[in-house]
């Protein structure tokens, strides 16, 4: 069983970065594939990168490529999303998953066995 617990949301400036970390424990994370999504109010869940056991190959949705960057440190069993450029339409609640049976090119919410709690990104105007 693994235990994720994201951190580093908050409210930023459009324009502005923020990073996320996702942090793991149990089971065995590093030979796991990652994906971080996220859930705007009333919308449904959606793909916004993921990234393969050992990484660096990511595959990220069109809506956020240029502007964020998703990487892992298994040794500290970790995983990040790098920010940049935020949009209001990035406002949302943030997820990261983990997947053990995929090679971190996968999007569907309901391959990914492991999540986290969230948290929330706002980027104002």
């Amino acid at each position: 069983q693994v235990q994720l617990v994201e951190s580093g949301g908050g409210l930023v400036q459009a324009g502005g970065s923020l990073r996320l970390s996702c942090a793991a424990s149990g089971g065995s994370f590093s030979s796991y594939a990652v994906g971080w999504f996220r859930q705007a109010p009333g919308k449904e869940r959606e793909f916004v990168a993921a990234i393969s056991w050992r990484g660096p190959n990511t595959v990220c949705a069109d809506s956020v490529k240029g502007r964020f960057t998703m990487s892992r440190d298994n040794a500290k069993k970790a995983v990040y999303l790098q920010m940049n450029s935020l949009k209001p339409e990035d406002t949302a609640v943030y997820y990261c998953a983990a997947d053990p049976f995929g090679n971190g090119s996968r999007r569907s919410t309901n391959e990914y066995d492991y999540w986290g709690q969230g948290t929330q990104v706002t980027v104002s105007s």
